[in-house]
């Protein structure tokens, strides 16, 4: 049976199959939690990285967890925020395209950071509903696959702005009707 969740945690620090990197489109590391997940995997992972020829915004690409608690680091660009429709496409798709490679790569926990919402610019509330829309979405389409999902956050506000959202929920979506926080 699949999940969904959120919590404030160090995504260097999940034992998930794999982590979801907010990379940019060398992916040859930077700040945030890009710099952070780098740091922690090791050489190895900038030295495989390398060799992936970089990802463009939307895209995600996967590679070993080398120092990792987590086997994987799928790696996907997030847009920077302009404020055009275009913006949550590209956002929508990172979330969806990496939980197809985990799913590709027979992974079932998936452990994604706030993507966009550093540097790039993304607000809070506009980033949750799309990573808590597109998750719960992928994971009710998916409903003959177990994928365990958990979104972090890397402080109180991207908790509370997740927290808003599914308290003030009235859709039909199963996952986020039973999240109270």
């Amino acid at each position: 049976m699949s999940s969904l969740q959120f919590e404030i945690s160090d995504i260097t620090q999940v034992p998930y199959d794999a982590i979801v990197n907010a990379a940019n489109k060398s992916l040859l590391g930077g700040g945030g939690v890009d710099g952070a997940i780098h740091k922690a995997a090791g050489p190895q992972l900038l030295e495989e990285c390398k060799t992936l020829n970089g990802c463009q915004t939307g895209e995600a690409k996967i590679t070993k967890g080398y120092n990792l608690p987590s086997k994987f680091v799928i790696h996907t660009v997030g847009p920077v925020y302009s404020g055009k429709a275009k913006d949550k496409e590209m956002l929508t798709n990172c979330y969806r395209n990496s939980l197809d490679l985990a799913r590709q790569k027979d992974l079932h926990s998936v452990a994604f950071s706030a993507i966009s919402t550093g540097v790039y610019g993304y607000p809070l509330d506009k980033a949750a509903v799309i990573a808590l829309t597109t998750t719960s979405t992928w994971l009710n389409d998916n409903s003959d696959y177990d994928m365990d999902v958990l979104l972090t956050c890397f402080d109180n506000r991207v908790y509370d702005s997740y927290s808003d959202y599914v308290q003030n929920y009235s859709g039909s979506n199963a996952y986020l009707q039973k999240m109270k926080y």
